[in-house]
């Protein structure tokens, strides 16, 4: 076709030296790639080739076969090719809630040989901004319900050229002059697809590239290994296909086994319980605090259908473990995941599951716990969790590098201990550690704890400055509908946490908030609690 004489380097060219680069190993025979590989061939093409008329995508109003998302993906690439003028190695913007056109967009780019870079939906225009800036984003696809942000974005992105929108007949239009078949670029199994943006729990996102090959080996190592899901399921669940997370649960697995997929542009539990009975989902992605959200209402709904469900994005407790159990008779699957590895690790199969540990390296992975100098630590001993497998952190243009990736493992940023049966036991986030008058508090138990009362809906629990204990815990509590804030309940619950825990941990500040700040995926924003109680003392 002639378009793949120019190939934009802009991603190779700053990645990070490869003496900075993880380890990456390959365990497992299915995770032997061959040298070249697109994986949209293996993903859709191969899949609508053996079944075409198999349902792939769902939505409201929606049923695409695997033949007619190929068929959208493909004219979607001839427009970028042809009327947009991409080029491999071109970043694309891709902006939608989650929907099939989402989707076929995401394919189109990698069969082009571009880079896919989706966004969450809620991201404004600085953050656009800051995104198109760093990756330095040419083309941008989106849905036009989103224009305005992006719009108000270009005056301060000189690098993007071409902005197209579905959903008012732009892109529609284009697309019906082309052929519905396309030749997907000829790309390595090292090139480039996708640029992932953290979702920001600490503030400043870095961008997180992955390979061809990497979209694979996530599914042939946990999808494989420990979701052991089937072509006959239906997947369903919350997370933006711009959070990793998402684009896993609710893409790669189920495309990687011919599975269908539902995608649902707002997925709040109140929303997802009816969802999962109208299209007899099988197999559910979302985070714990949607589940404990959930379990309140789940007798409501017909969940019959359901036989795995899935929890990643932040730390599960036990209580909610228990909760989701008696409610629907369904062992969860815990896992720890990071968007730098691009999905989950660490695990664990039904079968395995065992209360209040996230569990064992997912097949292909390695991983231990070392101390501040990266020697591994004896099983009962709190250390930094790293990591190595088939996936790793290759940040774009970032110094963070140098702190995530040390002797060839992926530091996560999480404190674990590995306890006598092998299994990993999340403490906290290594900065959410609190030392109170010289005793080590991980803020997730403290929290767990404070779950277990019935007033609590929501809490999070950071450490507040002390002149005589040097940090003191500090509790922010979002109450249930029928209890209100008083000093007499700040009693109760502090008198509760020292029943359930030992109580030193109890929470010496409590402060009742009518929510908490999260992030577009969910994820506690601890960090900017942390900050609120460095100014204010307990």
């Amino acid at each position: 076709m002639g378009y793949t004489a120019h190939v934009d380097t802009f991603v190779r060219d700053n990645l990070p030296p490869r003496s900075e680069w993880p380890e990456i190993i390959f365990k497992l025979p299915e995770l032997a790639y061959p040298a070249r590989l697109n994986a949209a061939t293996e993903l859709l093409d191969r899949m609508a080739e053996q079944h075409p008329e198999r349902t792939c995508l769902l939505a409201p109003g929606i049923r695409w076969s695997y033949r007619e998302l190929l068929e959208k993906a493909n004219r979607i690439a001839h427009v970028l090719v042809e009327d947009m003028g991409l080029v491999p190695g071109n970043r694309v913007l891709l902006r939608a809630p989650n929907h099939p056109m989402l989707v076929a967009a995401w394919f189109a780019v990698l069969k082009a040989g571009g880079i896919a870079v989706t966004t969450m939906p809620l991201l404004r225009a600085k953050e656009l901004t800051e995104v198109i800036t760093k990756a330095q984003i040419s083309h941008a696809l989106g849905d036009a319900r989103l224009r305005e942000e992006l719009e108000n974005a270009r005056p301060g992105c000189p690098s993007l050229r071409q902005v197209l929108y579905w959903g008012e007949g732009a892109l529609e239009g284009r697309m019906e002059e082309k052929p519905d078949e396309f030749q997907n670029a000829d790309t390595a199994s090292d090139d480039v697809a996708l640029i992932a943006f953290t979702s920001g729990t600490t503030g400043k996102p870095k961008g997180c590239v992955h390979f061809h090959r990497d979209l694979l080996a996530v599914c042939d190592t946990f999808g494989k290994h420990i979701l052991r899901a089937s072509p006959e399921d239906t997947f369903i669940g919350s997370p933006p296909l711009a959070f990793t997370y998402g684009l896993g649960g609710l893409v790669l697995f189920p495309m990687r086994i011919g599975a269908k997929s539902v995608l649902l542009e707002r997925a709040s539990p109140e929303l997802l319980l009816p969802a999962i009975a109208e299209f007899r989902a099988s197999v559910l992605f979302t985070s714990p605090t949607a589940y404990r959200a959930m379990t309140a209402q789940a007798s409501e709904h017909d969940l019959s259908s359901l036989r795995k469900c899935v929890s990643a994005g932040e730390f599960l407790p036990p209580s909610t473990r228990r909760l989701w159990k008696e409610a629907t008779g369904i062992e969860m699957i815990d896992g720890i995941g990071a968007t730098e590895m691009l999905h989950i690790f660490i695990s664990h199969t039904e079968e395995e599951a065992k209360p209040g540990a996230t569990g064992k390296p997912v097949p292909g992975y390695e991983a231990c716990v070392v101390d501040e100098e990266g020697n591994p630590l004896p099983p009962g001993v709190v250390g930094r969790l790293a990591v190595r497998g088939p996936t790793g952190c290759r940040y774009l243009d970032d110094p963070r590098q140098q702190s995530y990736v040390q002797k060839g493992w992926n530091i996560t940023g999480d404190a674990y201990l590995v306890d006598e049966e092998g299994y990993f036991v999340y403490q906290a986030r290594t900065d959410d550690m609190i030392i109170s008058a010289g005793y080590n508090i991980a803020a997730p138990e403290v929290e767990d704890a404070l779950l277990l009362h019935p007033a609590v809906a929501e809490c999070a629990v950071v450490g507040a400055p002390d002149p005589e204990r040097g940090q003191i815990v500090k509790a922010y509590v979002v109450l249930r509908p029928g209890y209100g804030p008083s000093s007499e309940l700040v009693k109760e619950l502090q008198d509760f946490v020292k029943g359930q825990i030992a109580p030193y941990k109890y929470p010496r500040a409590i402060e009742f908030r009518e929510s908490l700040p999260r992030t577009q995926t969910g994820k506690l924003q601890r960090y900017i609690l942390r900050q609120e109680a460095q100014q204010v003392k307990g």
